[in-house]
């Protein structure tokens, strides 16, 4: 009797274990069918995502693009008005349109002026550098020019001062000079020598002499509505 009973356990025993493992298979199937899901989810994100990038970086690229036609478009228009400004310029030096102060002359990419006060260096370097300018220095061909037709005479010029008085030399000379004053002297006194432009020559006196002088500054862009709106139907000019 006491055997029938351990057989009987045993095929309860052994049915138990077959339905915990027929449960556990069942869950493991739930858990591969779940994470195979989940995988193929995180693949279609994965996917949504690279698109996205892809799109974006499309976008910007087009956006740059945009902003390189833009930018070429907008430079372009400013070589329009400037020209065209130059054009009213030479026909009327007052023209509104000119990037530099009223009183001012405008060469290439420089306002220029003549102040015809007598002062020593210093203070024409100082009133120079109050109008955010500087006293003329000559450092290419077309500058010179410029100022070659003007004939200054008795202006003082942004040269370094000199210890020795030194003998003239001509004007046209002076563009691959190394003399030219690179920054503001503060110490400047009655035993240096500082140079002025008379005519087609540069001389040297006492830095402490009163000359004319002559201011210069870069001019502002030019200003492309007041150029391009300063034509009249009548082909007059405002």
């Amino acid at each position: 009797m006491s055997e029938e009973v351990t057989y009987a356990d045993l095929e309860f025993q052994d049915s138990s274990k077959r339905k915990n493992i027929h449960e556990l298979d069942t869950v493991g199937i739930k858990v591969y069918t779940t994470l195979k899901i989940e995988m193929g989810n995180l693949n279609k994100l994965q996917n949504f995502n690279e698109e996205l990038q892809r799109n974006i970086s499309l976008q910007l690229i087009h956006n740059m693009n945009n902003s390189k036609r833009i930018m070429d478009l907008s430079n372009t228009l400013q070589e329009i008005a400037t020209k065209l400004c130059r054009e009213l310029y030479k026909r009327e030096s007052r023209h509104k349109c000119k990037p530099c102060p009223k009183t001012w002359m405008w060469h290439e990419d420089s306002c220029y002026i003549l102040i015809d006060n007598y002062e020593t260096w210093q203070e024409s370097v100082m009133f120079c550098s109050a109008q955010n300018a500087s006293l003329l220095t000559i450092k290419n061909k077309s500058v010179l020019e410029f100022i070659k037709s003007k004939r200054l005479r008795g202006y003082w010029l942004g040269l370094s001062d000199k210890k020795h008085l030194r003998t003239y030399q001509n004007v046209d000379e002076t563009i691959i000079s190394s003399n030219w004053l690179t920054g503001n002297r503060n110490a400047v006194n009655d035993m240096m020598y500082c140079g002025y432009i008379d005519t087609g020559y540069i001389y040297y006196a006492d830095c402490t002499s009163r000359m004319k002088f002559i201011c210069e500054k870069l001019a502002d862009p030019v200003k492309i509505e007041s150029t391009l709106m300063s034509e009249m139907p009548d082909g007059k000019y405002s």
